[in-house]
């Protein structure tokens, strides 16, 4: 089939490269448009079009996908199937009629559960012990299109959002060739999700990233990794940010949001039993171990973390 592929992260840039390879013809790319990154805040183009870039293939980069232009663009390049992996803009009702095949989007969770923008950290800091990736046809609606397909994935006790995304972006790539020569035999029919079991996840905002020491030290933990490395964990000691890495459950008892500080490492209190810091990276620095930022921070007797 001819394809136009689109996606913006890191995570979609296996599926991006599985169908290059594929038997399917990629004739176009559409991206977000280039953001400014690092400390220069210079330009830079997105994973996916980088990738495209290497390719020779033509790049859309619309600030709106409803753009007249773009539109104008898609309809004349016409696509037979446009599968899209975490692009990051919804799809107007004039796009999605012009692939005969329709969009078909890679979501990394098993439908119903889990739509929205964030899947992989929500499941995680839900305690969900299995998820997975669906390949779905695009509708109007948030990810409640029908379901070609899934794979699953289980969740590790200390799985991050990074370790676990990277791996379903791996299987999914996977899933999604399957499904787009499923679509293009006619071997392969979509299955409207279930009425139950329906669940949300909103993209995670930086605020939502702060950690709440007043909860149970197993819910510190996924709240932690679910949001490692982006946009990270983080708390404050003395009116100063300090980004927390994935952090270690132990047995004792620490009062909620109290610092101790030992020779085997640095330990906070929650409304349960403490959490041990690994890596802490505090404002304008790099990572790094844990008890060497405390030794260095000088902190008072009875410190806490708000």
């Amino acid at each position: 089939m001819r394809i136009v592929f689109a996606g913006t992260p890191e995570p979609a840039v296996p599926s991006l490269l599985r169908l290059l390879d594929s038997r399917h013809e990629v004739v176009a790319v559409v991206t977000r448009p280039d953001a400014t990154a690092g400390r220069g805040r210079k330009l830079k183009r997105s994973p996916v079009a980088e990738i495209a870039d290497e390719h020779g293939i033509a790049v859309f980069t619309p600030h709106k996908p409803a753009e007249p232009d773009f539109v104008a663009a898609l309809t004349d390049l016409a696509p037979e199937c446009c599968p899209v992996v975490a692009y990051g803009a919804l799809l107007p009702a004039e796009l999605l009629d012009i692939p005969v095949h329709g969009w078909i989007n890679l979501h990394f969770s098993l439908l119903p559960a889990w739509r929205g923008a964030a899947p992989v950290q929500a499941a995680i800091a839900a305690g969900d012990e299995i998820t997975g990736a669906s390949t779905f046809r695009i509708e109007t609606g948030l990810d409640t299109g029908p379901v070609y397909g899934v794979v699953t994935e289980r969740i590790g006790v200390t799985d991050t959002a990074g370790d676990l995304l990277t791996r379903l972006s791996h299987s999914g790539a996977a899933l999604l060739e399957q499904t787009l020569d499923g679509v293009e035999d006619a071997t392969l029919q979509a299955i409207p999700q279930a009425a139950d079991g329906v669940s949300y996840a909103p993209k995670i905002t930086v605020e939502a990233a702060q950690v709440r020491w007043d909860q149970p030290a197993l819910a510190v933990g996924r709240a932690v990794r679910a949001v490692t490395p982006f946009p990270g964990a983080w708390t404050t000691v003395a009116g100063t940010r300090l980004k927390l890495g994935p952090v270690e459950l132990v047995e004792e008892v620490i009062p909620e949001r109290q610092i101790e500080i030992r020779k085997t490492g640095v330990y906070i209190g929650t409304a349960t039993t403490a959490v041990r810091l690994d890596q802490v990276q505090p404002q304008g620095k790099r990572m790094m171990a844990a008890l060497d930022w405390a030794r260095g921070a000088r902190l008072d007797a009875g410190a806490v973390v708000e």
